[in-house]
């Protein structure tokens, strides 16, 4: 199974006014093709900074990035803008919907600014509502949906542009156990389905979830499982 992004020799350093904080400290480790997977550590241990590499949404102040054979590292950001689009659904803890939008113009948002026609789009969110049991809920507003029915919008909206990566950062973090477990049950049937799924998690328990597990302590990865 080929590895479809690539981290070797990761160092990413913010400067905080006077004081340098080493987020990673050299970090190498890789995403197989259609795998799950769960990035997880304890608070302050770099798995925040390390999702964002993973999802193209900062480069590394060393080392390289490699996402489906392309080195990302030194892109600007309206290339890399252009490259998540195309590679990578985002699945957010707070879920980043738009309260004015019903779910399926939420949905749709992407392929809007990607500029597909309507009807496509219109075609495409009511498709992947439907896959994750939301297909009578597309004309409703966020606030008239329950907590885990908006993280199924979310997830919807992710795949809309039939991403290689569906990246879910804390995705139950907002929910109860029953809600959480029906999300992971989505995301599993999804990676089932081929989609490689990368999941940032603290909980341990949650990260047992996923079929490979790589922890990171300190800006650095600890274990792999």
């Amino acid at each position: 199974m080929k590895s479809i992004i690539e981290l070797k020799d990761v160092k990413k350093t913010y400067q905080m006014g006077l004081t340098e904080v080493h987020a990673l400290r050299g970090v190498t480790m890789h995403v197989r093709e259609g795998e799950f997977l769960a990035i997880t550590g304890p608070s302050g241990s770099g798995k925040s900074t390390l999702m964002h590499m993973v999802g193209c949404l900062d480069i590394p102040t060393s080392g390289s990035v490699v996402l489906d054979g392309q080195d990302i590292s030194k892109l600007h950001e309206s290339d890399l803008a252009q490259i998540r689009g195309r590679k990578i659904g985002f699945v957010f803890q707070t879920f980043n919907l738009i309260n004015s939008l019903t779910a399926a113009e939420n949905v749709e948002l992407p392929l809007l600014f990607q500029g597909v026609p309507e009807s496509e789009r219109r075609k495409r969110s009511n498709a992947i509502l439907e896959k994750v049991g939301l297909a009578d809920r597309a004309g409703h507003r966020p606030m008239q949906l329950s907590g885990g029915e908006q993280q199924r919008v979310a997830i919807a909206r992710a795949l809309s542009g039939e991403p290689d990566v569906l990246l879910a950062d804390e995705p139950t973090g907002n929910l109860d156990s029953k809600k959480g477990a029906e999300i992971l049950d989505i995301m599993n049937a999804l990676n089932k389905e081929g989609v490689t799924v990368v999941m940032v998690t603290h909980d341990p328990v949650l990260a047992k979830k996923a079929k490979r597990i790589v922890r990171i302590k300190d800006g650095m990865v600890e274990k792999e499982e």
